[in-house]
């Protein structure tokens, strides 16, 4: 796999607290999962180093967003 090994690891880490704070979605599960799955599937052929730290951020913003719900 071409994405450096700290990337990967920070991706799968926002990932997993992104489907853990969707349980409690206002609209339900049932409909952040399939679209959080989607959204990350999107930007998965990313090489850039670069790119990949601003889809992070993209993730960390949606994260305090959805915290603030």
């Amino acid at each position: 796999m071409s994405v450096s090994n700290p990337l990967r690891h920070k991706v799968i880490a926002i990932y997993k607290e992104l489907l853990y704070l969707g349980r409690e979605y206002p609209l339900g599960f049932s409909y952040f999962h399939p679209r959080l799955h989607k959204a990350f599937m999107a930007n998965s052929g990313l090489r850039d180093d670069a790119e990949i730290q601003r889809c992070l951020e993209r993730a960390e913003f949606v994260k305090k967003e959805i915290e603030a719900l």
